[in-house]
């Protein structure tokens, strides 16, 4: 190294290095690529087990699409709108803060007690009365599943809200369509169980106003939102599934993810996820072959093609720093044409046994 350095360091020399390593303010324009994440919602599912239900939920329209259309002898079209998480308690402030007054098919495993079962079909007013009126034939059901009030309001010449009127009015459905609604909402559990082994079944009534599970507030729930419409027409009607995501992810087994039976984690189990989670986080490993240290005159009078002699002979081991921790040593190496470590010892000094 060039060794013939002045006293004193010029003020110019001085910027200049405190630039080179870098003294100059960070650039914050610059765009960084990042993902909203909503803390008020559950995150029960990974984005990798979400595309996987994702994939599920395809499946799961084409089955209650060729229900719909073997129950009302026409074709019909069904598409997924959105999957979302949800805690109990915000959903079910959206649901009752809600003007709709919706009715409810609760379902379960089959066999197992539907009163306390995996989730809910519920079906809004309109649609419910759009579905009846298209089973029991009526002329204006396509006018119901897009507009109920339209034709009551041009012959009366009132301006009414929307859910109000026949298709959306308070009157709730009479026996007889309730006992048909409750046959198409067993028509969808039936495509639920085209794409499940298990099966599922419903409950025997169909209730209205309040979801028919008891739930906790913290609970995860998962919400599918549904489109229903009848082929050649412009206008469908939604619905929506409302399964725990515990439940989901054990008799559906859609996502991958293991749920234990009874809705809780032991603390074996809490254990397990955490070290599972640990193991794929990323640490950075640092390769350090030796160090040296100079004074700031020296620094600054380096230039191209001078030598630094570090601190180590060349037969010595190169160090693996984790978290400014020496983990390992090794030996320097090349491997498909980069620079490699040969690890040779762990932290405790035992030599490694190659695999």
């Amino acid at each position: 190294m060039n060794m013939a350095v002045t006293d004193s360091l010029s003020r110019e020399q001085v910027r200049q290095l405190l630039a080179a390593v870098g003294s100059a303010p960070s650039d914050d324009s610059a765009e960084i690529e990042s993902t909203e994440y909503d803390w008020r919602r559950p995150h029960y599912f990974s984005r990798e087990e979400l595309v996987r239900l994702d994939d599920f939920t395809k499946n799961l329209a084409a089955a209650v699409a060729e229900k719909f259309t073997q129950f009302y002898h026409s074709d019909f079209d069904v598409t997924m709108v959105s999957t979302t998480q949800h805690f109990a308690g915000e959903l079910l402030d959206q649901i009752c803060g809600g003007e709709q007054n919706n009715y409810y098919v609760a379902l379960g495993p089959r066999g197992e007690s539907v009163t306390g079962g995996c989730g809910f079909i519920a079906i809004p007013e309109q649609t419910a009365f759009a579905w009846v009126t298209y089973l029991l034939g009526e002329a204006d059901a396509e006018a119901s599943s897009q507009s109920p009030s339209k034709k009551d309001s041009a012959d009366s010449g009132e301006v009414r809200r929307p859910g109000t009127g026949r298709a959306g009015s308070q009157k709730s459905l009479s026996q007889l369509e309730e006992s048909l609604l409750l046959d198409i909402a067993a028509a969808i559990v039936a495509a639920l169980s085209v794409c499940h082994s298990d099966g599922f079944e419903p409950a025997m009534t169909i209730v209205r106003g309040e979801p028919p599970l008891e739930l906790q507030q913290l609970e995860e729930l998962c919400k599918i939102v549904f489109a229903v419409r009848k082929a050649g027409s412009e206008n469908g009607s939604e619905a929506y599934l409302v399964i725990r995501c515990g439940e989901l992810a054990r008799q559906w087994r859609v996502t991958g993810k293991a749920a234990n039976p009874a809705g809780k984690s032991s603390a074996e189990q809490i254990s397990q996820a955490i070290t599972e989670h640990l193991q794929q986080m990323p640490v950075s490993v640092t390769a350090q072959l030796a160090c040296t240290y100079l004074t700031f005159q020296e620094l600054a009078a380096i230039r191209p093609c001078d030598i630094l002699l570090l601190d180590k002979a060349v037969d010595e081991s190169v160090e693996l720093i984790v978290q400014g921790r020496t983990l390992f040593q090794g030996r320097p190496a090349k491997s498909a044409g980069q620079y490699a470590v040969v690890i040779t010892e762990s932290l405790s000094n035992k030599p490694l046994t190659p695999p």
